[in-house]
């Protein structure tokens, strides 16, 4: 029965939970890709795999339970998206059906959230000499099982009534030039690219649109990445137009990489913005995926 109705059904290839920023929980993403219709999602968690294993094996025990059709089950596909920096800017590179479990895959992120716990400890002391006493146990008491980003610190300063907003969180605390800020270690996109391949996964340069590059600037990085292995952009998501589609697509073409899709969903932290549909007009179809899963051997015999 799955089989059939696959290709008429949305997937969504960029959705977060409350593992990083989102406010849905991996188990309540799989209820909600039900509710939508899709036949698939990736959980692409910032910087780290935390929600993949309750969000599969929830997928995996609903399609044994004999009151449940299994037929509109989504598949759960492994994700991740890494915070990298390219000349001063972020950049935001998605790793797709990688083995999260892999050994040398979870060494790197462990560093990786070695060094964002030392950031957090030490934003932390900022708030708290700035007449805001909040320590990082604090904060994982507050949002357990979440790994902890500005979005949490801006919840936490306006629950706790020392903003009136989260913007104002961001203006006055822990934006980019604010006084609590401490910028993250980061790696570069083509270390992120090399991490994920090492992973027997799928690299995908994520909604280049959204870094405000010139044409010409946005060439040069993926002519920078395609050698080191990226294979795909994220050349359909929420907030393109048909244009930005299209060059997207024409980047995608010029330089011999797959096409990428998601939605970019947080849940209630991007108001309006919906899991499979975007701010209403998305689609990816299941044949996106099936291009990627089809270069995974590839990408595996290489390992």
């Amino acid at each position: 029965m799955k089989s059939m109705d696959l290709h008429l059904r949305p997937i969504d290839l960029h959705v977060h939970s409350t593992c990083s920023d989102g406010t849905f929980s991996p188990r309540e993403l799989v209820d909600y890709a039900i509710k939508k219709g899709l036949a698939a999602f990736a959980l692409t968690d910032h910087d780290t795999v935390d929600g993949l294993e309750a969000a599969i094996s929830y997928a995996e025990n609903l399609c044994k339970r004999e009151d449940v059709d299994t037929g509109q089950i989504p598949e759960v596909v492994p994700g991740i998206e890494f915070s990298t920096e390219y000349q001063g800017s972020d950049i935001h590179i998605l790793g797709l059906c990688m083995d999260f479990r892999q050994p040398a895959f979870c060494q790197a992120l462990r560093a990786f959230v070695d060094s964002r716990e030392h950031r957090n400890h030490k934003m932390c002391r900022l708030l708290t000499q700035a007449g805001i006493p909040v320590s990082y146990e604090d904060l994982l008491s507050e949002y357990p099982d979440a790994v902890i980003t500005r979005a949490h610190y801006a919840a936490y300063l306006l629950s706790h009534g020392y903003v009136g907003s989260r913007a104002e969180a961001f203006a006055r605390y822990v934006g980019d030039h604010a006084p609590c800020f401490v910028p993250r270690e980061k790696v570069t996109p083509a270390q992120a690219v090399e991490l994920i391949l090492q992973a027997g996964g799928i690299p995908v340069l994520a909604h280049p649109t959204l870094y405000h590059f010139s044409d010409a600037r946005l060439e040069e990085l993926i002519a920078s990445l395609v050698p080191k292995g990226l294979m795909a952009i994220e050349a359909i998501y929420s907030t393109y137009n048909a244009r930005e589609e299209r060059l997207m697509r024409q980047l995608a073409s010029r330089y011999h990489l797959f096409v990428s899709g998601g939605s970019d969903f947080h849940g209630a932290n991007k108001p309006g913005l919906d899991m499979g549909c975007g701010y209403g007009r998305l689609f990816v179809s299941y044949a996106v995926l099936e291009t990627l899963q089809a270069a995974l051997p590839v990408v595996r015999a290489c390992l």
